[in-house]
């Protein structure tokens, strides 16, 4: 399928809702798939409204009744919503009392709220996850998690990067989903401080209106740690 502007275009949970009859059979397979483990997980893409949630969780249901009508002993799965479109950053409320987690995609949220491509060299200096823009949504989107008791995770670059790790577990982030190559120095960066210095560097930034300057302040804040080799280059590799 070839479009002029697919980050705008037919993704995600649109190609799912569009043809609810393979969305059916997909479901259908992943429970079946799961009897006796009863560990399934469903997430919900490129979710912008409340009435996607509602025809996906319909559909989800549907599937869980047939194979239970079937004589399949299945367990209802948990479902969840990607949190990476603005419009679902203001109805986060909404959503988590709606289902069992959310996960912020991190890296699509950060392009569509800056208005940036990051894979254009023209502009992909312009990308940051500590873009205070970004950093507001963030914290929004997790309190309006907290207030309907819903698990909430990140994914993406930037949870995987020592000044993000310690934004987001300050935050109140359940979970953070990063590549094995950051793993090493973010695990040692949240060991060598406490969750006090973590709010405490948080509540400072979240006051900053540049992300250059909020950049800056961590890495000063953990050079006097010892920590200040943590910023070197991270892994880019794709994700969510």
């Amino acid at each position: 399928i070839e479009e002029d502007n697919p980050f705008l275009g037919w993704r995600g949970i649109r190609v799912t809702l569009d043809h609810p009859e393979i969305f059916l059979l997909q479901v259908r397979a992943m429970m079946k798939a799961s009897v006796g483990l009863n560990n399934l997980r469903i997430m919900l893409p490129m979710i912008t409204s409340v009435a996607e949630v509602e025809e996906a969780l319909h559909l989800i249901y549907r599937a869980h009744q047939e194979l239970v009508d079937e004589g399949i002993n299945v367990v209802m799965p948990e479902v969840g919503v990607m949190i990476e479109v603005p419009a679902a950053v203001y109805q986060a409320k909404t959503l988590a009392g709606m289902v069992d987690f959310l996960s912020v995609g991190s890296n699509d949220l950060t392009q569509y709220l800056l208005a940036v491509d990051r894979n254009n060299p023209r502009v992909s200096e312009l990308y940051t996850g500590l873009h205070p823009s970004v950093l507001i949504a963030l914290q929004s989107v997790v309190e309006a998690g907290k207030s309907q008791n819903c698990q909430i995770s990140v994914c993406g670059e930037l949870a995987g990067t020592p000044a993000g790790a310690i934004l987001l577990m300050a935050m109140g982030y359940d979970m953070l989903s990063m590549n094995a190559a950051n793993l090493p120095r973010v695990k040692s960066v949240i060991r060598s401080i406490s969750f006090d210095f973590a709010k405490d560097l948080l509540d400072t930034v979240m006051t900053m209106d540049n992300g250059q300057i909020i950049a800056s302040e961590i890495e000063l804040a953990l050079s006097r740690l010892g920590q200040g080799r943590v910023f070197g280059p991270v892994s880019t590799e794709p994700q969510a």
